[in-house]
């Protein structure tokens, strides 16, 4: 890990050095600003997603934090004593540090796992839908007729477009939390 304080961000950013810093921030797992300004967070951030095309997670408890976390690719807001200006911005909100783990390992997990598998339902659906409409052009001359009554379009589009992505999001997971917990590397076999 790399802890950066205001005064070393201020040299590298006045002094030209962003490049030596990203080579440093390369070898690192995790960068840390402390006693910085909102604005160095946030550039530091900008700098790391712009120049190494990377995804970046933010991270902060304070008001403070909150143009980092604008800056990032996911925020994550923790509520604590210095207020709810970090949570109100972020993508996702905690309450104690300790729950990221399981946020990002458990919920990160099932989150993309899903996501995948109703991303090739919405094909499968639209696909066969689309192809019945297609089809029936042929036998209706290309008149513009429409084969489905208005109220079975909408039941077909409540059936099959709002249920499945409930039963999913409330049934579907693949793997128990305590074996994600247990073995972070799973997290990679999604990417």
């Amino acid at each position: 890990g790399l802890v950066l304080d205001g005064r070393t961000l201020n040299v590298i950013f006045q002094g030209g050095l962003e490049e030596k810093f990203l080579m440093l921030t390369q070898y690192c797992r995790s960068v840390l600003c402390c006693r910085s300004t909102p604005l160095q967070k946030s550039m530091v951030v900008k700098l790391v997603r712009r120049q190494l095309n990377v995804m970046t997670l933010s991270i902060g408890d304070g008001a403070n934090d909150v143009s980092m976390i604008q800056a990032a690719d996911v925020g994550v807001g923790i509520s604590g004593q210095e207020g709810m200006q970090a949570v109100m911005a972020s993508d996702f909100a905690i309450s104690r540090f300790k729950h990221l783990k399981k946020l990002l390992l458990v919920h990160g997990h099932w989150c993309y796992a899903r996501l995948a598998k109703m991303v090739i339902y919405f094909f499968y659906k639209n696909v066969s839908y689309v192809n019945l409409l297609f089809w029936y052009q042929f036998f209706c001359g290309f008149s513009g007729s429409t084969m489905i009554d208005y109220w079975q379009m909408i039941f077909f589009n409540l059936f099959f477009t709002s249920m499945p992505p409930l039963l999913f999001g409330v049934l579907d997971k693949d793997v128990s939390a305590e074996t994600l917990l247990g073995l972070p590397e799973l997290y990679r076999s999604g990417q």
